[in-house]
C-alpha cells in the first residue's frame, strides 16, 4: 500500500526541524488577518453601503410619504412590517432589516467569505503563506473566524445605524406591531439582538457555500458569485410549494423565522428549527472546506 500524499509543506516541515520559538498557533494571529482585511476597499465600501441604506430609507418615506400598507404593503393579505415603518426608531430599524435580510445582507457574507482565500490565490501569496510556515488549517481558521466577525459586524452596523438615524427622524418609542400590540421600549433592543443573531445565524449556509468555493477556486468573483448564486436558487425552491413539507429542509425557508421574535412574547419554535438547519449545512460545508484544502496541491 503507497504512503498517503502529504502537502509540500507538510513534507518540508518533516525534512527540517522547526526554528527556535516557533509554533504553529501563533502564526498568523487573527488581528494581523483582521487588519489585513479592514484595509481592504471592498470592505470600507460594503460598510459604506450599509450605513447609507437608513438614510435611503428615511429619505424615499420623506418623497413616498408615510407607508400605510395600501401600495404593496399587503401581500395576499398579510399586513408586513412596512406598514409601521415610520413609528419610531425601533420600526424604523426593524423595517431595515426586513429588506435587506433576503438578499442585501446575503453580499458582505458571500463577499467576505468568498473572497479571503481565493483573492490569495489570484494574488500568488497563498504559497507564500504557507511556505512562512503558517499550517494549513491555521490559515483556514484565521480567515474563517474574521471573515464570519467582519460579516456579522455588518449585519450589526445596519441597525446601529438605524437605530440612530430613526431617533433622529422618528424618536425614540416602543416596538409598534404590524398585528396590533406593541413591545416596550426597553424590550427594543434585546429583541433587535435576538433578530441579528438569527440573521447571522441563517446566513452560515452562504458563508459556508463561499468559503467552500473560495478553497476551490482562485477566481473570488467565482466563489463569491457562486454562493450567492445557490443562495437565490434555495430561495427560488422554497418558492415551489409543490415541494411541500421538503421546504422545511431548505434553510431559505426559515430565513425570515425572526419575525417570531417582533411579537408580545418570543416564539421560539421556528428559530430553533432554522437555526438547527442552518447550522447543520454549515457545519458540513465547512467541513468540506478544510478537508478539501488540506489535500490541495497550492500552485499559486
Amino acid at each position: 500500500m503507497s504512503a498517503p500524499v502529504q502537502p509540500p509543506e507538510a513534507r518540508v516541515a518533516a525534512e527540517h526541524p522547526e526554528a527556535p520559538g516557533y509554533r504553529a498557533g501563533r502564526t498568523l494571529p487573527l488581528r494581523v488577518e483582521a487588519m489585513r482585511q479592514l484595509r481592504r476597499r471592498r470592505t470600507l465600501l460594503m460598510g459604506g453601503v450599509l450605513a447609507a441604506l437608513p438614510f435611503i430609507l428615511i429619505i424615499a418615506f420623506a418623497i413616498g410619504g408615510t407607508p400605510d400598507g395600501e401600495d404593496g404593503g399587503r401581500g395576499g393579505g398579510r399586513i408586513n412590517l412596512m406598514d409601521v415603518a415610520t413609528e419610531s426608531a425601533a420600526n424604523f430599524a426593524a423595517t431595515s432589516l426586513f429588506v435587506s435580510a433576503g438578499f442585501l445582507l446575503v453580499i458582505p457574507v458571500a463577499l467576505f467569505c468568498g473572497d479571503t482565500v481565493a483573492s490569495e490565490a489570484s494574488w500568488s501569496s497563498l504559497r507564500y503563506l504557507l511556505a512562512a510556515p503558517v499550517p494549513r488549517v491555521r490559515l483556514l481558521w484565521s480567515k474563517l473566524v474574521v471573515a464570519l466577525g467582519f460579516s456579522l459586524a455588518a449585519m450589526v452596523l445596519l441597525p446601529v445605524v438605524a437605530l440612530a438615524a430613526g431617533t433622529a427622524a422618528y424618536g425614540w418609542g416602543p416596538l409598534k406591531l404590524p398585528t396590533g400590540g406593541a413591545v416596550a421600549a426597553g424590550d427594543t433592543v434585546p429583541r433587535l439582538m435576538i433578530v441579528v443573531a438569527f440573521i447571522f445565524v441563517s446566513q452560515l449556509v452562504t458563508a459556508g457555500l463561499a468559503f467552500w468555493l473560495s478553497t476551490r477556486t482562485d477566481a473570488p468573483l467565482g466563489a463569491v458569485g457562486g454562493a450567492v448564486f445557490l443562495t437565490i436558487v434555495g430561495n427560488v425552491l422554497d418558492a415551489v410549494t409543490a415541494l411541500g413539507s421538503w421546504r422545511d429542509f431548505l434553510p431559505a425557508h426559515w430565513q425570515f423565522a425572526w419575525a417570531d421574535a417582533l411579537q408580545p412574547q418570543v416564539e421560539w419554535g421556528g428559530m430553533v428549527k432554522g437555526a438547527a438547519i442552518s447550522v447543520t449545512y454549515a457545519l458540513i460545508l465547512f467541513a468540506l472546506a478544510f478537508r478539501g484544502f488540506s489535500r490541495k496541491d497550492i500552485v499559486s
